[in-house]
């Protein structure tokens, strides 16, 4: 059977042999290039290209907290970001109000960031003589950075 699109077949290819890290991180990639299509949509007045670019970042982040490992205590914190950034694209979509995507990217990538800089620790970390795994320092550095955040900086966006 011939390939149709070597492209696709490419795409499909390296998503099937990512490791979960790397399906994350093309998640991030896939959200944050959403968003800024969305936003194009949003300045060209095209409705439905702001709309169909909203849902998948929606569907992007409603994943993320489809799949959070809640035997940790920061995914609570995961959740209430997602929430709220589920809100706002909500909001986003309603109103078309490309400041709001604006936000929402931000924030995205201000997670993919924290994401990579976990995913690639240079030093080995032990706690109590047992070695942290990248998942643990994933979610250290996530909730010392979203502890020292309030959600009214949030708001405010004065995190931007």
């Amino acid at each position: 059977m011939a390939v149709r699109n070597p492209y696709a077949a490419y795409a499909n290819s390296k998503v099937m042999t990512a490791s979960p890290a790397e399906l994350t991180l093309m998640l991030y990639d896939g959200a944050i290039k959403f968003c800024n299509i969305a936003i194009m949509g949003i300045e060209e007045k095209d409705i439905e290209k702001a709309h169909n670019n909203i849902i998948k970042v929606e569907r992007i982040i409603q994943e993320f907290l489809n799949t959070l490992d809640h035997k940790y205590p920061v995914a609570k914190d995961f959740e209430n970001v997602y929430n709220y950034l589920i809100r706002r694209l909500h909001e986003a979509n309603m109103r078309k109000d490309h400041t709001i995507a604006e936000l929402t990217k931000r924030i995205t990538f201000l997670e993919e960031k924290t994401f990579k800089k976990a995913g690639r620790p240079k030093t080995r970390f032990f706690v109590n003589g047992q070695e942290l795994t990248d998942e643990h320092l994933i979610y250290l550095i996530d909730y010392d950075f979203y502890t020292n955040i309030k959600s009214t900086d949030i708001e405010k966006g004065t995190l931007l």
